[in-house]
């Protein structure tokens, strides 16, 4: 059984210098793992994410991979998924992976993906925060309502997500704890550490 998810978000290329990750049962990238997008960034990112022992692994895009949009990715292992839109269920827990592309946010269709996440979802993977929650930076709130609010209506265990460097920490609130695990600063340096979150058993 899953117990444990070791969180992360916003490496932009500088995932080589976290040395040796923590245990857990599953390891989460919430996107942005890249800086200008291009397909070897996302090679020496999935290089490097393939390799780390944990026994799942899972990862989503950022608004800075770019060219991931409209694009599958195959040959990964049995046990790394890339979501888009998508679930993996994994003993028993439902994950959602909701990327985070700015052809989307443009032409409205990313508010349609947001009113598409399962309702039987557990844990939330998305890249921009939901509006209010860790998304505060430069006297702006730069989360999504529409997410909020189904959010608010899923009830997940775990809402994880990036995007917003300057907002990293965990709030719990009503049924769902929220998690951004930003590991850059605005300077693009690596200020933060992977968070290590526990299901209840």
């Amino acid at each position: 059984m899953i117990q444990t998810i070791l969180h992360l978000s916003d490496t932009h290329g500088l995932h080589l210098q976290l040395g040796t990750l923590p245990d857990a049962d599953v390891l989460v990238h919430s996107g942005d793992f890249t800086t200008d997008g291009t397909e070897q960034e996302v090679f020496d990112f999935i290089e490097w994410f393939i390799s780390q022992p944990h026994p799942h692994k899972i990862f989503i895009a950022g608004n800075h991979d770019t060219c991931l949009y409209q694009n599958h990715l195959e040959g990964l292992p049995d046990n790394a998924y890339y979501l888009c839109n998508s679930s993996i269920e994994i003993d028993y827990v439902k994950f959602y992976g909701l990327p985070l592309f700015t052809q989307d946010v443009a032409t409205k269709l990313y508010e349609k993906h947001i009113r598409t996440i399962p309702y039987d979802t557990n844990i939330l993977i998305t890249h921009q925060p939901p509006l209010g929650i860790r998304d505060y930076s430069e006297n702006t709130h730069w989360g999504n309502l529409e997410l909020l609010q189904q959010v608010t209506a899923i009830k997940p265990q775990y809402h994880i997500f990036g995007h917003i460097h300057h907002a990293y920490g965990i709030e719990h609130i009503a049924h769902t704890f929220y998690i951004n695990s930003a590991l850059i600063d605005n300077t693009h340096k690596m200020t933060q550490k992977p968070q290590l979150l526990f299901l209840p058993k």
